[in-house]
């Protein structure tokens, strides 16, 4: 198999099977349109559009890596670890995800309770904007309050009654970044930290320890990240010889963010690969 990158790679992407808003196949046909060669599809904590994404990629020619944004929290603070090319049936891996699922429905559950003391929205609401076996999650909240009409998108849904200051909010379990990154790399996978350097900033001890479990390195190109964070984790990845992706974190109409806005090197693409064996890109 040729591990040869082909053309620009996007390697964060979202389908309606987690919180983007296009079926799999239609990511890959929107990619494909924006002349991406190489994507992946890394939908939270599941691996439900894998199958219907790699049939996509083929029919398209363009090289997708079957991949997940895996939950983890520390200390509070929400960290999303993007798992590459691990094996799919990988039993402890797959019992992390199936955890930080069920607690993501019971939170979204909680959350639509606590809105409905206030405001016209129903669990049924949050229901009807989920693709069948969807990873939910806040942002299908957010869609029932725009099609309630309490809001007008969900960046407006994220500002005000889904903010984490909110009388609304209602925090979820997860695992530590640590246990998420040794659990990939026991699947075969290559762990990659998302938008690092954005909204919080890991300490550098948690860093030290992510790189002695194994991270592969850190998503430094994101609309999130901003210079001084960026500055600071690219240091650690000339100390560390890290692998470095740019990504869209494409939504569909969920988001604003645009297919290929940040993109990885095809030199970094294929690290990613040699250092998987758990699953194979699709070519």
């Amino acid at each position: 198999m040729s591990l040869k990158s082909v053309g620009p790679a996007d390697l964060h992407l979202h389908s309606d099977c987690s919180d983007g808003t296009e079926p799999p196949a239609e990511v890959v046909r929107r990619a494909r349109a924006a002349e991406l060669g190489t994507i992946a599809l890394t939908d939270h904590d599941t691996v439900a559009g894998w199958d219907e994404a790699a049939r996509a990629a083929r029919a398209a020619g363009i090289m997708l890596l079957p991949g997940a944004e895996v939950s983890a929290k520390h200390r509070g603070m929400s960290v999303h670890v993007l798992a590459y090319l691990f094996d799919p049936d990988h039993a402890a891996l797959s019992r992390t995800m199936t955890r930080v699922r069920g607690d993501r429905i019971g939170r979204a559950e909680r959350i639509t309770r606590n809105l409905a003391r206030d405001l016209p929205v129903t669990w049924e609401d949050v229901l009807a904007q989920c693709a069948d076996d969807a990873t939910i999650g806040r942002p299908h909240i957010a869609d029932a309050l725009v099609a309630r009409g309490i809001v007008a998108s969900r960046e407006e849904a994220f500002a005000g009654p889904l903010h984490p200051a909110s009388p609304y909010y209602v925090s979820h379990a997860a695992p530590t970044p640590v246990e998420v990154v040794e659990e990939v790399g026991r699947a075969g996978g290559v762990s990659i930290i998302a938008h690092p350097a954005g909204r919080g900033a890991l300490p550098d001890g948690e860093i030290r320890s992510l790189i002695d479990a194994g991270l592969g390195g850190f998503e430094l190109g994101h609309r999130e990240n901003t210079p001084v964070g960026t500055a600071r984790l690219q240091r650690y990845v000339d100390e560390h010889d890290l692998i470095v992706t740019g990504s869209s974190d494409y939504h569909g109409a969920g988001k604003p963010n645009r297919l290929g806005e940040n993109t990885t090197d095809p030199a970094m693409v294929e690290r990613i690969i040699r250092a998987a064996t758990g699953s194979d890109p699709v070519v």
